[in-house]
Parts: C-alpha cells; sequence; structure tokens
C-alpha cells in the first residue's frame, strides 16, 4: 500500500504562483515514478508532469510546459509541482499519482498509476 498525501494549492492571480506538495508513505518512494494530473467537472482526467524515480527525467504536457515544474526529493518522500504564470485555464482538481510499476516509465495515461493522493483544488482569477 501507498498513501499520498497532498498539500498547497488554493487561489491565485492570473500571472501567478502556487506549489503543490505530495507526501508519500507506505513503500519504497525512491523506486516510483510520480505524476500529477488535473481534472474539471464533466471531463477526464488530464495529464500534467511526470518525473521518472531518480528525478532525472520528466515530462510535461504541452499546455503547462515552460510554465510548470516537477521535481522530487526522494529523502523526505515528497513531490513537487510548480505551477508559475498561472492562467484561468489551469483551474482545476490536482491530483498526484504514484507508478508503483518494477519497470517504470515516463506515462501520460493515468490508467497506468495505481494509487492516487486525495485531490486539492487550484483556482486561477483572471
Amino acid at each position: 500500500q501507498v498513501q499520498l498525501v497532498q498539500s498547497g494549492g488554493g487561489s491565485a492571480q492570473a500571472g501567478g504562483s502556487l506549489r503543490l506538495s505530495c507526501a508519500a508513505a507506505g513503500r519504497t518512494f525512491t523506486r516510483f515514478y510520480m505524476g500529477w494530473f488535473r481534472q474539471v467537472p464533466g471531463k477526464d482526467r488530464e495529464f500534467v508532469a511526470v518525473i521518472s524515480s531518480g528525478g532525472s527525467r520528466t515530462m510535461y504536457a504541452d499546455s503547462v510546459k515552460d510554465r510548470f515544474t516537477i521535481s522530487r526529493d526522494n529523502a523526505k518522500s515528497t513531490v513537487y509541482l510548480q505551477m508559475n504564470s498561472l492562467k484561468p485555464e489551469d483551474t482545476a482538481i490536482y491530483y498526484c499519482a504514484a507508478d508503483t510499476r518494477i519497470a517504470g516509465s515516463l506515462q501520460s495515461d493515468h490508467h497506468e498509476y495505481d494509487y492516487w493522493g486525495q485531490g486539492t483544488q487550484v483556482t486561477v482569477s483572471s
């Protein structure tokens, strides 16, 4: 079992910044690829970013590239999403997720992730 507990988020003006955190417990965090997704009511869960287990490789959705940064601190078993230059269309519930497969990879498909955080609301006003 893996428990993912999210913190951060909230409200910001367009052009502002927010940071999300996701702390993991229960299994060896350093083996997991970690992703961030977001969802708005009535739409599918959307990929945002993913980071490799060691933190050397990342992948981003085109919509957030050059504005968002995913990072991790394996000593703290925590993954972060730094969100800069926020836009109203970034408004969503954001979820962190763990891909605990032995042979992980940079996945944008949410079906490849087997543990999820509780979600946190991010609201960006114009």
